[in-house]
């Protein structure tokens, strides 16, 4: 790897990254287009369509609105599309059933362990996602990671929205590390260019989200198939990196 720095702190994309985008987040999105559709089947698959999933195979698109905008672009678009629900009601109810929709959410690994494997080697780690911060919370309880996370941010934190940069640099702030100390972790292009422009020292894309390799990897640093990975590539990367 090329001008390799270390890395002392990893910040993790949830959607995609943490948690099986296609598989926890199908029947959730569903729900959303109909209830900003008024029950109309119609205007729900239209719906499902301008947020970038197909409603005959249930897939989301790399980038589109559901892979990558926050609850109030959304919000926003579907409105515009043609949504039966003004803008206000329909953030706060898909904040709201984001937030319960956890209990059905299918992590990529056992979340806890890599945060504990991650720890031990002395990382500090945050979450930053484009869903509401209330939502990511309710993450973090299912699967008990409060005891390893340093910072918790969503896309209505203060600090912007993805691909702006302000996330990760309030991660860096916030834990006291510069941001080329900083690794970002995520599954689309909204992550990679955020982290490009905080100047993290890391750029790590992951495939168990909306992305493929062909769209990350000419904007990454390295390209996991999954979180999994994330432990053994980070220690042969530091070996690499005590000897430069």
């Amino acid at each position: 790897m090329p001008c390799v720095s270390p890395i002392r702190a990893i910040l993790f994309d949830k959607d995609g990254t943490l948690i099986d985008f296609q598989k926890s987040w199908e029947p959730v999105t569903r729900s959303l287009a109909e209830f900003a559709a008024g029950g109309d089947p119609v205007l729900t698959d239209h719906l499902l369509r301008v947020g970038g999933m197909d409603p005959d195979t249930g897939r989301t698109a790399a980038d589109s609105l559901f892979a990558a905008a926050s609850n109030d672009l959304i919000a926003e678009a579907m409105v515009v599309a043609g949504a039966v629900v003004p803008v206000a009601q329909l953030v706060e109810t898909f904040d709201r059933i984001a937030a319960q929709s956890v209990d059905h959410h299918v992590p990529v690994c056992d979340l806890s362990q890599l945060f504990s494997s991650l720890r031990a080697a002395g990382y500090l780690i945050g979450i930053a996602s484009s869903d509401a911060e209330l939502s990511i919370r309710a993450l973090v309880d299912r699967f008990e990671l409060g005891e390893h996370l340093a910072f918790v941010c969503g896309y209505d934190s203060g600090h912007g929205e993805k691909p702006q940069p302000g996330m990760l640099l309030a991660f860096a702030k916030a834990i006291g590390v510069e941001p080329h100390e900083v690794a970002m972790v995520g599954d689309n292009l909204h992550d990679m260019h955020m982290a490009r422009d905080a100047g993290a020292g890391l750029k790590v894309s992951v495939l168990t989200g909306t992305g493929t390799r062909e769209l990350l990897e000419p904007e990454s640093d390295v390209c996991l198939a999954g979180v999994e990975e994330l432990p053994v590539m980070l220690s042969r990367r530091s070996a690499l990196s005590s000897k430069t």
